[in-house]
């Protein structure tokens, strides 16, 4: 039984004779707390050796910023805003709003250098709502990023454009039984 488990070329790269696709998923609902199955799926993916960023846009707290991930694993990186205050209202200090684009900006320098296989862009819909991050650039992002990057969004009431791109949608809704 042990022989079928071993594996001469544990670290060996996978050669297949079509490229893979990376998608789109989309994880929406009408309220904001189902981030722990989204959490749960880059901690599955990460586990399995593969490359995983999670990006949090409107957490703070923890004075973090992309300068200093939290890294759970060896291969999940987790960073938020460099803010002392998590972000509930389109109106943000100056700073604020220089915390976040420097966030959305290495997010986005990080992708295109294929770090990453898998990015969770966690309550990108509440960025794009607020009017902090351009959807345009969402869109265009989406569309340049290498072909094999997974790509997750979450967030309520998420644009029908990124609807509309995305190869998944989850729509997370609340039961109510008597």
């Amino acid at each position: 039984m042990v022989a079928q488990l071993e594996s001469k070329n544990v670290n060996s790269t996978l050669n297949l004779p079509y490229p893979v696709e990376g998608l789109v998923q989309v994880f929406t609902s009408s309220y904001r707390n189902f981030f722990t199955s989204v959490m749960a799926q880059a901690l599955r993916i990460a586990g399995q050796g593969t490359p995983v960023l999670v990006v949090q846009f409107l957490k703070g707290g923890i004075n973090q910023g992309h300068q200093h991930p939290i890294q759970l694993g060896q291969n999940l990186d987790w960073i938020r805003c460099d803010l002392p205050r998590c972000i509930d209202t389109p109106h943000l200090e100056e700073t604020e709003i220089q915390s976040l684009q420097d966030l959305w900006q290495h997010t986005q320098k990080v992708v295109f250098e294929g770090k990453y296989s898998l990015v969770v862009l966690d309550e990108l819909s509440l960025a794009i709502n607020f009017n902090l991050i351009p959807e345009i650039e969402v869109l265009a992002f989406l569309t340049k990023r290498p072909a094999n990057v997974d790509i997750i969004l979450t967030g309520p009431e998420m644009p029908k454009s990124l609807l509309d791109v995305a190869d998944q949608i989850t729509e997370i809704r609340r039961s109510h039984r008597p």
